[in-house]
């Protein structure tokens, strides 16, 4: 997808401003006809960085389906470079205290009643530690595509010349438990294996804690995704980067068997909040063609008009519709700028099956 030539985005090394947004400091008003969009966070995947293209195409998208749209592609740091090194090196709870910190004190996001966010691979998961330990300002809706939301159980391969790659994945092959490696190297942070999970609940940094799977139970995070107004977690049919793939959907996978999300203990106790979620009609599935992370604008179109735009507009729509093209051409977010040619996202929401294949 052609970068347009009329990106109404400004990177600057402080905040990223809409042009749209270069008047008043709030441009929010309590009145149920206000028609501005809510801002949007990007938090973007392993090895990416908030100023790449694809990050672009993607915020350009957003602008163009909700007119008006402030966007902010969440960094660690304002060089490109450094931001896609801490996407593999760095301790997650230190680099989720300062987007909190960063989003609350931003001269725009900080005044809006509520903000959209649509997280790209551990993007997601991050998004959701921010709603669960921050939320201030408050999600609204929360998209995620292809997250390791239950972990994975086994670390990417990579290309053969991205040496920090190949570097912190074989770090990760020694000892994953190992305070310096739970507190250093980021999908780490993530690594669930079932067959150790007594060692992840006494380890790991990140996921263990805000998926809530200790004995002590953490009630703010509960409540905070409770209060989502929708919650999309799509996954890829033919992931073959995150192992497991149904760790998008929550599914709990040991060998061979798989546990649908609304079969764990994780739902029937409710440790997230993820089934009064549901109740409401909040929760949804969704599927997306191809391998991970191979989006068509099509897909992020039907995505972002769903889900996105006023705050009083629509609660977000669950059922099938035609989506607003604006392209047809694909883009790759994080997979070396391959694109394979292949029909769009079926539409609306998947019911997941209760047994134990997908």
């Amino acid at each position: 997808m052609a970068i347009k030539n009329h990106l109404r985005l400004l990177f600057t090394a402080g905040s990223l401003l809409a042009t749209t947004f270069a008047g008043p400091v709030s441009r929010f008003e309590d009145d149920d006809d206000d028609d501005t969009p809510l801002p949007v966070v990007i938090w973007h995947g392993l090895g990416d960085a908030y100023n790449a293209d694809g990050m672009r195409q993607v915020a350009d998208l957003a602008e163009s389906v909700n007119p008006g749209t402030l966007v902010y592609p969440i960094r660690i740091e304002d060089a490109g470079n450094r931001d896609r090194y801490d996407s593999f090196v760095g301790n997650v709870t230190e680099q989720l205290a300062k987007v909190c910190a960063d989003i609350a004190a931003h001269p725009i996001l900080s005044t809006a009643p509520a903000i959209d966010a649509v997280g790209f691979s551990q993007g997601g998961q991050f998004l959701r530690g921010y709603v669960e330990r921050c939320n201030n300002p408050p999600v609204r809706s929360l998209i995620t595509f292809g997250s390791q939301h239950n972990g994975i159980t086994r670390f990417r391969d990579c290309e053969t010349n991205d040496w920090i790659c190949r570097f912190a994945m074989a770090v990760l092959g020694t000892n994953p438990w190992s305070p310096t490696v739970q507190g250093k190297l980021v999908p780490a942070q993530y690594f669930r294996d079932p067959e150790q999970y007594e060692k992840y609940l006494e380890h790991s940094n990140f996921l263990a804690d805000i998926n809530n799977e200790r004995s002590i139970k953490n009630e703010t995070y509960k409540q905070n995704i409770a209060k989502l107004e929708n919650f999309v977690m799509y996954m890829f049919d033919e992931d073959t980067t995150v192992v497991p793939k149904e760790t998008s959907w929550f599914e709990d996978v040991n060998g061979t068997e798989i546990t649908p999300l609304r079969a764990r203990k994780l739902y029937s106790e409710d440790w997230l909040g993820l089934r009064e979620l549901d109740r409401k009609g909040g929760l949804k599935f969704r599927t997306a063609p191809g391998d991970h992370m191979q989006l068509s604008d099509e897909l992020l179109t039907e995505a972002f008009g769903d889900f996105f735009g006023p705050l009083n507009r629509h609660k977000g729509r669950s059922d099938p519709r035609p989506a607003s093209h604006v392209g047809d051409e694909e883009f790759d977010m994080g997979t070396g700028g391959r694109s394979e040619g292949r029909p769009a996202s079926r539409g609306g929401d998947v019911e997941p099956d209760m047994g134990n294949d997908l």
